[in-house]
């Protein structure tokens, strides 16, 4: 019986350090994106920029990340960058969490707004929404994932993938969870 009880407290205490790498008082950013060219982006959703979101006190970013993505079903995660040429999903939501440097991104498709994304930001990308990084710099890396266990597609902004991504877009389910802070998280104030 010990065992079991020692075995609960490494677990609960590991919860309280992930949950102690998010920032409470984080700065959210909402962006919204009409519809550009062949870029479908998102008219009912807004983007969700949380600045500052972790706060990483340990050695492995990443996997802090992750760990807060799965607690909250963001799954399919992967470690990488952003790809430089525009692109979207139209068959889920995604999440970046950046782990390392910082990047100059694009969203919304040509001719939009560039942002700066830096270690510790995440970015929530409603289906739809065109993104490509214009630059980087400290060794940039975001985790990615999907909420509810939604499957991405890849969509190059061609005039032949408009209409089924249109289609497509109005599909995607809302997710259940924040990917930062579960069902009380800032993105039901603006994903409803």
């Amino acid at each position: 019986m010990n065992l079991k009880i020692a075995l609960f407290f490494i677990l609960i205490s590991g919860m309280m350090n992930v949950y102690a790498q998010v920032n409470k008082n984080v700065e959210l950013i909402t962006l919204m994106l009409e519809e550009n060219g062949n870029f479908p982006n998102n008219s009912k959703l807004p983007v969700l920029i949380y600045k500052h979101a972790f706060d990483f006190s340990e050695n492995n970013p990443a996997e802090t990340i992750e760990i807060i993505f799965a607690q909250n079903n963001w799954g399919n995660s992967w470690r990488s960058g952003i790809y430089s040429f525009h692109h979207y999903h139209s068959t889920a939501h995604e999440a970046l969490g950046v782990y390392g440097g910082w990047a100059d991104v694009q969203l919304g498709g040509p001719g939009s707004k560039v942002l700066r994304i830096e270690k510790g930001d995440l970015v929530v990308l409603p289906a739809g929404t065109a993104h490509k990084k214009v630059g980087s710099g400290n060794g940039f890396a975001v985790v990615g994932a999907y909420p509810d266990g939604q499957s991405w597609d890849m969509k190059y902004g061609k005039e032949d993938e408009l209409k089924m991504s249109k289609q497509n877009i109005v599909s995607v389910a809302l997710p259940y969870n924040d990917p930062l802070s579960g069902e009380e998280g800032q993105m039901f104030k603006f994903w409803i």
